[in-house]
């Protein structure tokens, strides 16, 4: 079974970046048999060698039709058996903003959701993965965001996980869908759930008030990892408000400037101060916050090694990143991925998955 689902993390949303399904239980692997007719669309070099980046828009699929796909969806839908192969080919090589042409289009012509159609021909990852490429980036953040809060328990890990890692203008779109899908205020219900400094920094995200600019400002790099110190190691206890206001608002550029003026200031690493200076949930906001502004990519290649590694496979974080990342920087991952680890993502990720599932996941990583 799957491990605890942390990363959606994944979740930096674009425009037109892909989002996840909820929640995912692993059948037995091999839970799809694989047909004969469905190969993935491509493999890397025998040198395994990862891909040449290339840019979001070279997924788009050359002469799309909407008709034609709605079409072949149908078909492939119809009758005895399912046509998997012809849902990958269709789901994987489409963008974001095709899918959901094709999602209305279907539901024109056949007076059915397709998602519902899908849902009764597929299961297991197969389907959680197809789902998710049906969805829209920030309605899918927020319904995972609404779980993470109902009922008995808060899963503070998934919390962290998505509103650590968005940008200003993905959170106020998350922000809307959760209103607009739960008639609920997001960040009402982020204050009823979490407590002290958690919350204080989670509420602090949800302003959508950081600098996005890439200017440096050495002089306020130093005066930050100054106020860091004395919030942090410089005193009985920690003051969060300064690691709040640090952490939430800085640029990235800004905060990796500050990063190492507080490394050369104090002779520690930010990370390894925060490991001694904090615990629990709030350790792991600000390390979560840290690394992403340190080396976005970095972090979700590790994010993909350690859902693999070991005994069992944590298919949601695999889900997660790469279909989230797929349209935004999933081949630096990828260059990331076999520079960490020497292996490539690809080949990793078809020994530990199998059937359709694992189909889909390396259509969409080629």
């Amino acid at each position: 079974m799957g491990r605890h689902f942390d990363i959606i993390s994944v979740l930096n949303l674009q425009s037109q970046s892909y989002s996840l399904s909820e929640g995912s239980q692993q059948l037995p692997k091999g839970d799809t048999q694989p047909s004969a007719a469905t190969q993935p669309l491509s493999h890397l070099s025998g040198n395994g060698k990862p891909e040449a980046p290339q840019p979001a828009k070279a997924r788009s699929h050359q002469g799309f039709d909407v008709d034609r796909d709605v079409k072949k969806l149908n078909k492939a839908c119809k009758g005895m058996g399912t046509d998997e192969a012809a849902i990958i080919e269709i789901l994987s090589t489409r963008t974001s903003e095709q899918r959901q042409q094709i999602k209305q289009k279907y539901k024109t012509a056949y007076g059915k959701d397709l998602e519902e159609v899908l849902k009764g021909e597929l299961s297991g990852n197969f389907e959680k993965a197809a789902l998710a490429l049906l969805d829209r980036p920030s309605e899918y953040a927020a319904r995972l965001l609404q779980k993470a809060m109902k009922g008995l328990g808060t899963d503070e890990a998934l919390l962290i996980e998505i509103l650590c890692t968005t940008t200003n203008k993905e959170i106020i779109a998350i922000k809307e869908a959760y209103q607009r899908l739960f008639d609920r205020s997001l960040e009402s219900d982020v204050k009823g759930d979490t407590s002290g400094n958690l919350e204080r920094i989670l509420v602090s995200l949800l302003q959508a008030n950081r600098d996005e600019g890439d200017t440096v400002d050495k002089d306020l790099a130093g005066q930050d990892a100054k106020e860091l110190y004395d919030a942090g190691e410089g005193r009985w206890g920690t003051d969060e408000l300064a690691f709040n206001e640090v952490l939430a608002r800085r640029n990235y550029k800004q905060l990796r400037a500050t990063f190492q003026a507080y490394q050369m200031l104090i002779g520690k690493d930010i990370e390894a101060a925060i490991e001694e200076e904090t615990s629990g949930d709030l350790k792991k906001a600000y390390l979560t916050l840290v690394k992403c502004a340190q080396d976005r990519e970095g972090y979700f290649a590790e994010r993909l090694y350690k859902s693999m590694k070991g005994a069992g496979t944590d298919e949601e974080t695999l889900i997660g990143i790469i279909v989230t990342r797929a349209e935004v920087d999933l081949p630096g991952i990828k260059a990331k991925f076999q520079e960490k680890y020497q292996k490539s993502l690809s080949d990793m990720v078809r020994s530990d998955t199998s059937g359709d599932f694992r189909k889909l996941l390396v259509a969409l990583l080629q």
